[in-house]
């Protein structure tokens, strides 16, 4: 047996001695190839690092260790959220690019979002909704980015309102600087969290125009901020709307389709895990902490859904979206939603 498959052996003893009941069904030790089982095929660490490569200084390292740790806890999360995955289309929970981290390392590196109370939506219903709505069809969505590791997502939820905007305006789609709100706006913290409400504040008060991404390119850190004249072209911000549509997400989906892609603040604590389908719960910290672009929905189905652009790259979810049952303010998904004016 390597060194490698004898540091495993230890681990799982080690976790199954205090869990037996939940990890140590079908594991044969002996053999040194401890298998688990989860959504109908065998993986284990070894594989897992095989598709998410990681870099490790030993694998007798403490943090080696640790990882491999946080993955079985979080294979045994998997299989009781898929549970309860019982309906046609539902969520399905399983191994991404997150799964060796533990939950409160992916709260601290990816839940950045804060919220800022917003009043309830009072205005008019949207008469004659089409049953299915996506701005993607309309070429108005620029493609997924991916965040890193930094807690940016508050920008990269402001920047794609605006880049959508801007294209149903009738000019040329173009990635924004998500780099050039992230130093820049102040009244945020930058890779440490912001909210959308913030920099749209900022946005609209200072009337600083977004430069094209090539100009001002992410870097996944805060940086000090780059300023450029006002005759320099940009895109700027004229207003924007923030409201609470609890209750009322039927006039949500009016907003979606008269004003373009929505900004929302979300609990996306269990988004962790999320492989595909759509969320109809498990949402459960009570605490909006993540930013993201909804972009349409589609209410033919059995189940409504919202579609949600993500920020962790195309790897994660649906090649980086979400889907979220519509009603019942799933994932706090109407709690904070903002629609731009240009």
């Amino acid at each position: 047996m390597t060194a490698r498959r004898q540091v495993f052996a230890v681990v799982v003893v080690t976790v199954c001695a205090l869990v037996a009941p939940l990890c140590c069904v079908n594991v044969n030790v002996n053999a040194g190839d401890t298998r688990h089982k989860l959504n109908g095929s065998h993986v284990d660490f070894d594989s897992f690092g095989e598709k998410f490569p990681r870099e490790y200084d030993d694998v007798n390292s403490g943090d080696f260790n640790r990882r491999r740790l946080h993955f079985q806890e979080a294979t045994k999360r998997h299989a009781y959220l898929n549970s309860f995955s019982t309906a046609p289309q539902s969520a399905q929970y399983g191994l991404n690019l997150f799964s060796d981290l533990s939950q409160d390392e992916f709260r601290d590196l990816y839940l950045r979002a804060s919220v800022d109370g917003a009043p309830h939506f009072s205005g008019p219903k949207t008469e004659r909704l089409p049953a299915k709505f996506d701005w993607r069809d309309k070429a108005a969505v620029a493609p997924v980015q991916n965040q890193l590791a930094c807690g940016s997502c508050w920008a990269f939820s402001v920047v794609g309102a605006i880049q959508s905007a801007h294209a149903i305006g009738g000019s040329h789609l173009q990635q924004l600087s998500v780099q050039q709100v992230l130093d820049c706006s102040f009244k945020n913290e930058g890779c440490n969290g912001g909210s959308p409400v913030r920099a749209l504040n900022w946005l609209k008060q200072t009337r600083v125009k977004l430069v094209p991404q090539s100009e001002y390119p992410y870097k996944a850190r805060t940086g000090i901020c780059h300023f450029f004249s006002q005759s320099h072209d940009g895109v700027a911000l004229v207003n924007f709307t923030a409201h609470d549509f609890g209750g009322q997400e039927e006039a949500m989906m009016g907003q979606l389709v008269e004003r373009g892609p929505l900004a929302a603040v979300v609990d996306a604590v269990s988004w962790q895990d999320y492989l595909g389908g759509i969320i109809q719960h498990h949402c459960s910290s009570q605490r909006s902490n993540h930013a993201v672009l909804v972009i349409g929905y589609d209410t033919t189905g059995d189940i409504p859904y919202w579609i949600v652009q993500n920020s962790w790259g195309t790897t994660w979810g649906n090649k980086g979206y979400v889907y979220i049952k519509i009603g019942g303010n799933i994932c706090g998904i109407a709690d904070s939603v903002a629609a731009v004016f240009l």
